[in-house]
């Protein structure tokens, strides 16, 4: 891959990434939702740029994640990625260094993953975007994503409580046909490779409820993702987390029921966000929180 194009008056070049990229694209990763963040008063989503520099890192050794990075006379300054793990791909994250904001390179990378997801054939492709960034919120639209959940993101001390009759346990790889099955049930597709990873890293849980399992968590927190058949399973494996990893985890604010349950224990809302979709979406049949990803 290696697009070109001119913007104010220099040439960016489009390409796939590689780990020698990850400080770069951390380093302008980390600075750019930072900043954003602390323009709207918001905490930043990462910690430190060493932070984000692993995780970028972790993205572009992996066979599933599409990379593309933008450069400017040889010089790194944005980079977006595309999950590839199921039917459904996952878009971010995408970021541009400072010095080039709102010169349209946004839309590129965001063109250059959504063309990957075509060449695909995915049947749909999510993101979850904050809610207070206007503008962001603007290009994902006019590249026809549709908004479909409201999300809170919540944060908090853990619980440390078990709801009666709704036992969580520790994942293993005998559950994972009937987690899938159960997230087919609710999305219309199934996250198993996420699930399956979560599973050899041992941060996946169940929770059955009449001798079955009824629900499943990758983990409770950012990178996370949950569901369930009722509001009582996503209680059960909220309530039996040990910590909400990262910022907190994601709930859609429309479940009014789940969203009091949580404040009305102690977890408190960091920032609102969005659920935005392109392509096949199916409204969910069941309960659910979503990853940062979808």
């Amino acid at each position: 891959m290696e697009n070109l194009t001119v913007i104010a008056d220099e040439t960016f070049k489009l390409r796939a990434g590689s780990p020698a990229d990850a400080q770069a694209c951390g380093d302008i990763c980390y600075e750019a939702f930072k900043t954003i963040s602390q323009q709207h008063n918001f905490p930043p989503d990462f910690q430190s740029s060493e932070v984000v520099q692993g995780m970028i890192s972790w993205l572009f050794s992996r066979p599933d994640v599409y990379s593309v990075v933008a450069e400017v006379a040889g010089q790194i300054v944005g980079s977006n990625f595309l999950w590839e793990e199921s039917v459904i791909g996952g878009v971010g994250p995408i970021s541009v260094a400072s010095s080039i904001q709102n010169a349209s390179l946004g839309r590129r990378l965001m063109e250059a993953v959504l063309e990957r997801a075509q060449q695909q054939q995915l049947a749909g492709v999510r993101l979850v975007q904050a809610a207070f960034h206007n503008r962001s919120l603007s290009l994902y639209t006019k590249l026809g994503f549709d908004v479909q959940e409201p999300l809170s993101n919540l944060q908090g001390a853990a619980l440390g409580l078990e709801i009666p009759g709704y036992p969580v346990r520790v994942a293993t790889e005998a559950d994972l046909e009937a987690c899938n099955r159960l997230c087919q049930q609710v999305h219309g597709f199934a996250r198993g490779r996420e699930l399956h990873q979560a599973v050899q890293q041992g941060t996946a849980t169940v929770v059955e409820h009449g001798e079955r399992i009824t629900g499943y968590a990758t983990l409770i927190g950012f990178f996370g993702h949950a569901v369930g058949e009722s509001n009582e399973d996503l209680k059960a494996l909220i309530g039996a987390a040990k910590s909400f990893e990262g910022p907190g985890f994601l709930l859609p604010t429309r479940n009014s029921q789940l969203f009091r349950w949580c404040l009305q224990h102690g977890l408190r809302v960091v920032q609102p966000m969005t659920l935005m979709s392109l392509g096949l979406y199916s409204q969910p049949r069941g309960a659910f929180l979503p990853s940062i990803l979808f």
